[in-house]
């Protein structure tokens, strides 16, 4: 594994003003063998986003969104093209130096919450800080739970939560480490539109507060509508 992450390219917008894109896709595209022979799941996605920016990505079920962020977050891996993040080219590094990248750099927000059960909230949201060795882990946690509302329900394990206060948990988690980038997919696919509205409005809020990049997976055009831009997918490819 690399002994730290090297900026490899920069896309061309952003030679004008000399700053690196927080991400830079090219020619990413997604392959897999099913019964029927190859199935393209995304197809030839180029794109920037800027630092600080927020980006919503789009489209129907099916259409490749998810996958498109999980090869963002490098936890699967692409057929062929490049994802560059702050200017680490993501694939040239290997499963270890991804992971590590993940941790410094990423956070990730899951529909379905993938809090530890076994954990407390409290436990949760040290975790990512103590995987980098924060003497501070638990301060710091207890700072991001009482943030987001939830001093109260720091012990408690997350089968006793609701799930709008899992997806809060979740934020918090994703939140604490204070990445630079932020990934958040469906955020509110599991919840009423009204815990839903509360968390969307807390990501956003917590996003403009620590200046992080913010891209997010969502079926739901208001909340596309919040972010500075839209990209849509359909059928694996950018309209």
């Amino acid at each position: 594994m690399p002994d730290h992450f090297e900026a490899t390219e920069v896309v061309l917008d952003s030679r004008a003003t000399g700053q690196v894109p927080a991400i830079a896709v090219s020619g990413l595209s997604k392959r897999v063998q099913d019964a029927s022979g190859a199935l393209t799941i995304l197809d030839q996605v180029d794109f920037t986003v800027q630092a600080a920016e927020t980006l919503a990505i789009v489209g129907a079920s099916g259409s490749g969104k998810s996958t498109l962020l999980g090869l963002l977050a490098g936890l699967d891996s692409p057929s062929s093209g490049k994802v560059l993040l702050t200017g680490v080219d993501l694939y040239a590094l290997d499963e270890d130096g991804r992971a590590a990248f993940r941790k410094e750099k990423l956070g990730f927000v899951f529909q379905s919450f993938q809090l530890l059960a076994h954990l407390t909230a409290l436990e949760n949201v040290m975790l990512p800080l103590e995987l980098k060795g924060d003497r501070e882990a638990r301060a710091k946690a207890e700072a991001m739970l009482a943030r987001v509302g939830l001093s109260s329900r720091l012990r408690h394990y997350p089968k006793f939560m609701s799930g709008g206060e899992q997806q809060r948990v979740a934020l918090a988690r994703a939140f604490v480490t204070e990445p630079p980038l932020l990934f958040a997919d469906e955020p509110t696919g599991s919840l009423d539109a009204a815990t839903g509205e509360q968390v969307i409005e807390l990501m956003f809020t917590l996003n403009r507060e620590r200046g992080s990049t913010l891209v997010l997976v969502t079926h739901d055009p208001s909340i596309a509508a919040r972010c500075g831009r839209t990209i849509t997918i359909a059928a694996g490819r950018l309209v």
